[in-house]
């Protein structure tokens, strides 16, 4: 970093400067305030560079970047001519946690912690544009933040959910089952489940084709979350086994949902064409109910043998755990 002239002797203007706009009478302020030329690519600023120095883009730009990656920042910005970096680090005398570098040839006026504090203290309008630029800073972190919450609940509603049905995936039944039926338990309430599985699938994809497939799924999936409450869950076991959790449901309750679904399921439409055969899916069904000191995978066993009774039975049909 070569310091080339001191500012108040230089032809560099102050208007466009934004810590100093509107401010009587800056080339004074600035009298003592040195003017460094940066190469392109230099370091001015590191994580291991106290803080103590404001610097102001005067042309060029620069380049800033968090020092560490593995924190979860990875934002990264530009300074352009007129703006500032490294006010905060005056301010509570830390280091810079940003690397800074120069993107092109850089002139850039350096203004120390101690002369900034007295320009703080002896201009109101240094003081101002100072808190106009921190709270604009303070925005855009915010602005920041909100957007990686938005980013962050995308990809955990992806992790949790089926990309095909829309309904939650095995990973989430695997990790909120046990805890519906530690809660149930806790507030002495049923729970009961029902096991679904299309009839005939296999016979189905043959048919018509996988997309078809997937359409047969999709409509499941639709007549399911369309006939359960709010509380009621829905997911994807597995190929074409689906599972419903009703939560203070008892086995008879479950019953009576398993039908309803059978009854709807029925009269849905997988093709638009109705000329087609076979243009609605059918299913079977295994309801089981949370028995004392039952674990989730027993009380999936106990819903898996009633739903092979379902089928026995000649499927299409609803069958309850002995």
């Amino acid at each position: 970093m070569e310091h080339i002239t001191l500012f108040g002797n230089s032809d560099y203007t102050t208007e466009n400067l934004q810590l100093f706009r509107d401010v009587d009478d800056v080339r004074n302020l600035l009298a003592d305030c040195p003017v460094a030329r940066v190469g392109a690519g230099e370091t001015v600023s590191d994580s291991s560079s106290r803080g103590g120095q404001l610097y102001i883009v005067l042309r060029g730009a620069l380049h800033v970047a968090p020092a560490a990656q593995g924190d979860g920042d990875s934002t990264e910005s530009r300074i352009l001519p007129g703006e500032c970096v490294g006010e905060l680090s005056v301010l509570d005398d830390e280091a810079n946690p940003s690397v800074i570098t120069a993107v092109q040839t850089t002139d850039l006026l350096i203004v120390e912690s101690a002369r900034l504090w007295k320009m703080i203290e002896e201009s109101h309008g240094v003081a101002r544009n100072l808190l106009r630029l921190l709270s604009f800073r303070v925005r855009a972190a915010n602005a920041q933040l909100r957007r990686r919450q938005k980013v962050g609940e995308f990809y955990r509603q992806m992790s949790i959910l089926d990309g095909l049905t829309g309904l939650h995936n095995r990973a989430w039944l695997d990790q909120h089952l046990p805890t519906l039926i530690a809660d149930a338990d806790a507030e002495g309430k049923p729970l009961s489940v029902v096991m679904i599985d299309l009839d005939n699938f296999k016979q189905f994809n043959d048919s018509y084709g996988h997309a078809a497939g997937d359409a047969a799924l999709k409509t499941a999936a639709r007549v399911l979350n369309n006939a359960l409450r709010p509380a009621d869950f829905a997911a994807r076991y597995g190929g074409e086994e689906l599972i419903v959790i009703l939560p203070d449901s008892s086995q008879s309750t479950g019953v009576r949902v398993a039908q309803r679904l059978c009854e709807r399921l029925q009269q849905t439409a997988v093709f638009a064409d109705m000329h087609k055969p076979l243009p609605h899916i059918t299913a079977s069904f295994g309801v089981a109910a949370l028995a004392p000191g039952q674990d989730a995978g027993a009380l999936l066993r106990s819903a898996d043998a009633a739903l092979y009774r379902a089928k026995e039975a000649g499927r299409n049909c609803v069958a309850e755990a002995n």
